[in-house]
């Protein structure tokens, strides 16, 4: 009967190297921090996360430096913790790595106890850039209009009551704004969509360049868009700014070596009360201000202010 050789037992060097390069190729390393000298100690998989050269000296002072500032007050938060209560803590947080890229690791964080006292802390830290980076590429897909890149609907919506609140706390004479192309349904008809889906763009980036500083800027749907005006202006410098906006608007845009022409109405109403908290009724004063532009002639403005609001109602 043939016998089989002996199973060799791995010695505890090789198995602590095949343990470190699992750990590297998950990306994740082990780390270890005396916590009286700050002395650091760390696996392979840590000096890669860092993009920290091996070999080179580990000051806690210069890896710290190395975190982006809200991550790096989350974490000095954290580490006293641990050290103050012995429970450990998980928590993501954003470095910039020693050769200048932004990423994304999981740290965790845990102590040792020696005399009753917490002596060492120690941890895994885990790469999760691409995972965040999936986290973010689905909001940014659920947020935003998919041709334009505005924000949608759903988001405008759910944003609306911080803006809101912001304009009403500091006082800003903010509004409620609601763009409406003139002759849209005449261009999809004449041109074809392709020629209305390249108008829809060109708007919305003469809107995102406008308004960048100033406020949040939607598609609703369609042909139209909205604004929410959140800088500290007067009623009168918001009627000037939605005049600029229809001249903005007015330029002609050119799409396939063909000149097209666009106009747009605009209906806005002032939010400068505290009875102007809910999106209904402030959607519905700014569509009755949109009806009035419109039926005015259109490529024009109708602002809704305190005196207007009692006829709106």
């Amino acid at each position: 009967m043939r016998e089989h050789p002996a199973a060799s037992v791995l010695s505890d060097e090789v198995r602590a190297r095949l343990y470190d390069q699992a750990l590297t190729a998950a990306r994740i390393g082990v780390w270890e921090c005396d916590v009286e000298t700050e002395r650091l100690s760390w696996t392979s998989g840590v000096y890669d996360i860092f993009g920290y050269p091996m070999g080179n000296p580990l000051r806690r002072a210069a890896i710290v430096d190395l975190y982006i500032e809200e991550s790096r007050r989350n974490m000095e938060l954290a580490r006293a913790e641990v050290i103050r209560s012995g429970r450990p803590v998980t928590l993501d947080a954003e470095i910039r790595t020693w050769r200048g890229e932004r990423r994304w690791m999981r740290l965790s964080i845990n102590a040792v106890q020696e005399n009753g006292r917490p002596a060492r802390i120690f941890g895994a830290k885990q790469d999760v850039t691409a995972d965040r980076q999936e986290i973010e590429r689905l909001r940014q897909q659920a947020e935003t209009d998919p041709l334009t890149g505005l924000a949608n609907r759903a988001i405008f919506q759910a944003r609306y009551r911080e803006v809101v609140d912001d304009s009403l706390n500091y006082g800003f004479a903010s509004a409620l704004v609601l763009i409406d192309l003139d002759g849209f349904k005449e261009l999809n008809d004449t041109l074809g969509h392709l020629a209305g889906d390249a108008c829809l763009c060109e708007v919305a980036q003469r809107l995102r360049r406008a308004f960048h500083n100033a406020g949040l800027v939607g598609r609703l749907g369609g042909d139209e868009f909205a604004i929410i005006l959140r800088s500290p202006r007067t009623p009168a410098r918001i009627a000037d700014v939605l005049q600029q906006t229809i001249m903005m608007l007015s330029r002609p845009l050119f799409w396939n070596g063909r000149r097209i022409e666009v106009s747009a109405s605009i209906g806005a109403v002032l939010i400068n009360r505290p009875h102007r908290r809910r999106i209904a009724d402030l959607f519905e004063e700014a569509d009755f201000a949109l009806y009035q532009a419109k039926a005015a002639g259109r490529n024009r403005v109708h602002l809704i202010g305190d005196e207007a609001q009692s006829r709106a109602a």
